[in-house]
């Protein structure tokens, strides 16, 4: 059975993995790419990481009443609330949101190394139920909301240009993929006029 110290160790590296990969997703765009949606619910990739900088710095920092020294723009004039923390701005610089991004993440850090995976906290807008919780419980809330984030910018990143978490190539070439995917759209094909 593992210890408590390499379980809380094995999390954090899955956080860390998934931290990285958002920031690979936003690599080597134009700041036009890093900004526009690509969803009908306005999904952009510096919008996801707006919104993982609030998490960060919220459910790996304050809940445990470890305040980071610094204020998040959207939080401090409520804009969060009208959904600020999924876009930027014209005047937010892709080097400012990113370094917001980088130093929740290090606030995160030093919390998670200075706390136990049984350490208390309490996120008061969760449900009473809920409302008391730990570490353990909230890194794995963050994996999981970064997990997930990093999902939608990798299928972002892939419809931008093309670009894909994995090493597509080791499957095989442009051919390759179009074959794939005709495939996939015939088996699809095959049920379009059925009902739901």
């Amino acid at each position: 059975m593992a210890s408590t110290s390499s379980l809380k160790e094995a999390m954090h590296n899955y956080l860390r993995g998934a931290r990285d990969g958002m920031l690979a997703r936003i690599d080597g765009l134009s700041e036009y790419d890093r900004r526009r949606p690509m969803t009908p619910t306005g999904t952009n990739l510096l919008g996801l990481v707006k919104h993982l900088t609030f998490y960060e710095s919220y459910y790996l920092g304050g809940v445990f009443g470890r305040e980071p020294e610094w204020t998040l723009p959207w939080i401090e004039d409520d804009s969060i609330w009208q959904g600020a923390d999924m876009w930027a701005t014209p005047d937010e610089t892709t080097p400012d949101l990113l370094g917001r991004y980088q130093a929740a993440c290090a606030h995160a850090d030093a919390t998670i190394a200075a706390l136990e995976l049984d350490a208390p906290a309490t996120v008061p807008f969760w449900k009473e139920s809920k409302r008391h919780t730990t570490l353990c419980v909230l890194m794995t809330h963050m994996i999981a909301e970064t997990s997930q984030h990093l999902g939608h910018a990798d299928i972002i990143r892939e419809q931008i240009d093309g670009r894909t978490g994995s090493d597509t190539t080791e499957m095989g070439d442009t051919k390759w993929w179009q074959a794939f995917h005709d495939n996939i759209r015939a088996a699809a094909e095959t049920f379009r006029d059925q009902p739901s």
